[in-house]
């Protein structure tokens, strides 16, 4: 099995919903993102996928997050946009689109160094989708 793995960021804020109902204050963070494909086959060219491509396909899903707030992002449901939600929404941005012989398997959404969540697709935690 391979993996591969790719990076970007993006500058947005968010605004959390508490359990006793009353909101944090809106505050803004560099988020990191991280997407793993994977795949047991590579292509005739020796990649599972092109960076390029999968790069491209994530700076695409990001650019309608950058500079944003992410608690008037409608797409992002009617939950809080928090770190999981938010990489559940990569995620789902980013099913459908050509992959070469790789699966989207993970994405992970750090909003502050040290603070991170991860996201599977297919709900099988560190299990590739099939």
């Amino acid at each position: 099995m391979f993996e591969v793995l790719v990076s970007d960021h993006f500058v947005a804020a968010h605004q959390l919903r508490l359990p006793d109902g009353t909101c944090e204050a809106l505050h803004e963070h560099d988020w990191h993102v991280v997407v793993t494909c994977a795949g047991a086959a590579l292509d005739p060219a020796g990649v599972l996928v092109d960076f390029g491509v999968l790069r491209g396909h994530l700076r695409d899903v990001l650019a309608g997050l950058h500079e944003r707030n992410l608690s008037e992002v409608p797409s992002l449901g009617t939950g809080n946009p928090s770190a999981e939600a938010v990489a559940a929404y990569i995620a789902q941005q980013l099913a459908g689109r050509p992959l070469g012989h790789a699966t989207l398997r993970c994405v992970e959404v750090e909003e502050e160094p040290g603070c991170r969540a991860r996201f599977w697709p297919d709900g099988e935690l560190g299990q590739p989708t099939r």
